[in-house]
């Protein structure tokens, strides 16, 4: 028996903007009928607020929310990524199977809340604590994959390729001995996550650390033994320095390096990205790969601003991630990236399109489309799609008295409260009136394992 039910929205933001009167069948969790300038029937569910698209976490490595907010002691006079990084692996060397779940529950319920409804988890903590792997090599795989499906969230695996410390192949350290896979083990973990998932609320990736973690040879073997449909990320050019080593290693800049010698496509995701030049720019856009830009989290760790405006220009894609979540809010991170653009090139307004001259409804709608799309999602409502959606409590002064056209500039850009009412994946209701159901215990459950970490 198939089911469908009947759903009834004021306002909704489809691709071609907002509409009014807005119904639509969910039948098998995704949207069909959809039609604009309707009257509601007596049968249909009214929904409370204007809906949007859920917005599309493409990057996230969920166990580092245990540790957000507390490397912001200056212990280093030239305190950068690197020294943030140590402290890090500090905490790698603790986590269980179990704490690994609990934290990247509690993550993903706030992910909800803030409207996300697709994460790309870019997994590379695998083994114990010596590196041995677990009686089942899945098991930390499992833990954020159970996570998922317990919270309700959408989620793109990505069990990540991490074999060396350096480019060239160069030998692992000991922080880094959880992570590391050769290709056939690490075939063999994706063939595992596979053929033992039964939701269509999680999908799967191919994913390699970063250049510095993985041999060409080791990108070209995993590409040729896995999905050809699968989305493929990467970490790349984050660190001014990263490049330098790559330079020195190869002669090339990193993205370049992949381009020339290993071929971009719309299937990969290069995250972060930030220190680009021109060429690869041209590289990227000519590709259509997807940029992952993760804000606040690139803030954080000084990393540097990405050339958005100029990819944007250019025709490229891109979207948001909260990384090592630092924040949980698409409106921050959607906030701080046409800030970041705006204090480098000293004007206002910077990321835009001629159809959509609103920064915040162009950020919101293009970061759903290329997010959605470097997570192997087709986002959006429109027929067709997964029915993921979020609805506004538009109560809040600054946007009860704003027009449609102007909810994602005051949300995004003038606004401090989370207006995020109710929250729909697949057609399921995960977030009623701002609450998860887990949410209590999962909360007591993340304190208590917090105190044992920390």
């Amino acid at each position: 028996m198939v089911f469908m039910h009947n759903y009834y929205a004021e306002h909704a933001l489809l691709p071609t903007g907002w509409a009014s009167q807005v119904r639509f069948h969910i039948t098998g969790g995704c949207f069909h009928n959809i039609q604009t300038n309707s009257q509601p029937q007596a049968s249909d569910i009214k929904l409370q607020g204007p809906i949007l698209p859920g917005m599309i976490n493409l990057h996230s490595h969920a166990f580092q929310r245990a540790m957000a907010g507390l490397a912001e002691v200056n212990l280093n006079p030239a305190d950068s990524f690197w020294s943030w990084r140590d402290l890090m692996y500090s905490l790698v060397g603790k986590l269980t199977p179990e704490q690994v779940q609990t934290i990247a529950s509690f993550l993903y319920i706030e992910m909800l809340k803030a409207g996300y409804t697709q994460v790309a988890e870019f997994h590379y903590l695998h083994h114990q604590a010596n590196g041995q792997a677990y009686d089942n090599p899945a098991t930390m795989a499992l833990a954020v994959r159970e996570a998922a499906l317990d919270t309700g969230i959408g989620q793109t695996l990505l069990p990540v390729l991490y074999s060396h410390s350096g480019f060239g192949g160069q030998t692992a350290n000991a922080g880094q001995q959880r992570f590391l896979h050769k290709v056939d083990s690490y075939l063999r973990l994706q063939q595992e996550l596979n053929s033992s998932n039964i939701s269509s609320r999680i999908n799967q990736g191919v994913c390699f650390h970063s250049l510095r973690a993985v041999t060409g040879e080791q990108i070209q073997q995993t590409l040729a033994a896995s999905e050809k449909h699968w989305p493929v990320h990467i970490h790349i050019a984050e660190q001014q320095q990263e490049v330098k080593d790559c330079i020195a290693w190869s002669g090339q800049r990193p993205v370049a390096w992949l381009a020339n010698e290993i071929g971009l496509s719309e299937r990969w995701c290069l995250v972060h990205a930030t220190h680009i030049d021109a060429q690869e720019q041209q590289q990227i856009v000519g590709s259509r790969a997807v940029v992952g830009i993760c804000p606040t989290t690139e803030a954080n760790l000084g990393d540097g601003i990405f050339p958005a405006t100029q990819l944007a220009q250019a025709g490229g894609r891109f979207g948001i991630g909260s990384d090592s979540h630092v924040c949980i809010s698409p409106a921050q991170e959607i906030r701080l990236l046409e800030y970041s653009q705006r204090l480098q090139a000293q004007q206002r307004n910077r990321l835009y399109d001629a159809n959509n001259p609103s920064v915040g409804m162009y950020l919101y709608q293009k970061c759903v489309a290329d997010g959605g799309a470097a997570c192997g999602l087709s986002a959006g409502i429109a027929e067709g799609n997964r029915a993921d959606f979020i609805s506004l409590d538009i109560s809040y002064p600054t946007l009860a008295s704003a027009q449609p056209q102007q909810w994602l500039d005051r949300w995004c850009f003038g606004s401090n409260h989370n207006p995020v009412n109710d929250v729909y994946v697949a057609g399921n209701q995960v977030i009623k009136e701002g609450q998860h159901p887990l949410q209590e215990n999962t909360y007591q459950a993340m304190q208590v394992c917090l105190q044992k970490l920390l």
